[in-house]
């Protein structure tokens, strides 16, 4: 039995991961300097954006898991970087927030994570630019979207 496999060359998916990894990889490297990770300045880049989530919320913001958020909550706050209370307002969550240290080197890291997306995007133009954002995003909302009647999802459970 043979099998054909992905044309890796004309694969979209393939070169969305490729471009992915180049831009991780990219941004591991600004970010070394200020002793950060992606994860770390995408955590802290969230909650400047939305102070006080929890660390659930923060986990699914930033595409980690809540073990994950939780050891980079700690390590943050261990720096002196974000802050939580040691006892919830309501219910089990400990809503977190930067710290003014934490907005001085988040304001830094977020100039370093610019300057990789502009050396990326340096050929595009701006009308590109907002083309490739509209074809991620509709790419993005193509798989969120519940799947067609009388086709069974690629995890094996009934349409």
């Amino acid at each position: 039995m043979t099998h054909e496999g992905v044309d890796l060359g004309s694969s979209v998916g393939y070169a969305l991961k490729v471009a992915a990894t180049a831009l991780r990889t990219a941004m591991d490297g600004a970010l070394r300097p200020l002793d950060l990770s992606v994860s770390q300045y995408s955590c802290l880049e969230v909650l400047r954006q939305r102070p006080g989530l929890s660390a659930a919320e923060l986990a699914r913001a930033t595409f980690v898991t809540r073990q994950s958020a939780h050891a980079l909550l700690q390590g943050l706050e261990h720096r002196g970087l974000l802050s939580r209370p040691t006892a919830p307002a309501s219910g089990r969550a400990l809503p977190t927030r930067l710290t003014a240290d934490g907005v001085d080197v988040l304001a830094r890291a977020t100039r370093l994570v610019a300057e990789v997306e502009e050396r990326m995007l340096a050929g595009a133009t701006a009308s590109d630019r907002a083309r490739l954002l509209d074809d991620l995003t509709a790419c993005a909302a193509a798989l969120d979207a519940p799947v067609a009647a009388g086709r069974a999802p690629e995890d094996g459970t009934p349409a």
